[in-house]
């Protein structure tokens, strides 16, 4: 079947995820997809096969997807993955330097009211300085705040943790020192040799 191509200009920035570089929010979105379905009066886009969400330095990809819009014009965007695979986002932060995050999960819900982006089942987030990872966490259940640049682990798919849980992991790595300045020679002091 061949990919449909479905070109969506939303009027806010729907996926401000992780600090998004604030250039997306005027960039349109588009999306590619084997088939899909527009139900404007319910403010429904249903999508299916192969689905790329692409909207400036912001890439989202999954089996399937569900757009919906509120009536001030905010989207909800729940993305799942195909079986045995993971839906995936990846977009440029703000900030100086080549800033990147990734996200991956069975299911990624994105509310661009609060710019929060919630991932299901198998939930990665990892941060990048260019192609240096500098953070990871993973759990059954991440939720990450892009307007406070927090983010939260549970160890249940529910998003709250239990005690028969498993358990979340994060992983930092140390950062980079920057190269002590070179001793310059020392200079006698005034009146002596």
């Amino acid at each position: 079947m061949k990919n449909i191509l479905l070109l969506t200009v939303f009027s806010l920035a729907i996926m401000g995820v992780a600090h998004a570089e604030k250039a997306d929010s005027e960039k349109e979105a588009v999306i590619t997809a084997r088939s899909g379905h527009v139900d404007d009066v319910k403010q429904v886009r249903t999508l299916t096969g192969d689905v790329v969400l692409v909207k400036g330095t912001l890439t989202m990809k999954a089996g399937r997807a569900l757009i919906t819009e509120d009536p001030q014009g905010y989207q909800f965007i729940t993305f799942w993955a195909d079986p045995g695979k993971l839906a995936t986002f990846r977009q440029k932060r703000d900030g100086a330097g080549d800033l990147w995050v990734e996200g991956e999960a069975e299911r990624v819900e994105y509310d661009n009211k609060t710019e929060v982006v919630k991932l299901f089942s198998r939930a990665k987030l990892t941060r990048l300085e260019g192609a240096k990872v500098t953070d990871v966490a993973n759990g059954a259940f991440i939720s990450y705040d892009s307007r406070k640049e927090e983010f939260a682990m549970e160890n249940s798919n529910s998003g709250t943790s239990t005690a028969d849980g498993g358990s979340v992991r994060m992983v930092i790595q140390p950062k980079t020192k920057a190269p002590a300045a070179e001793k310059a020679p020392a200079t006698p002091a005034p009146g002596k040799k």
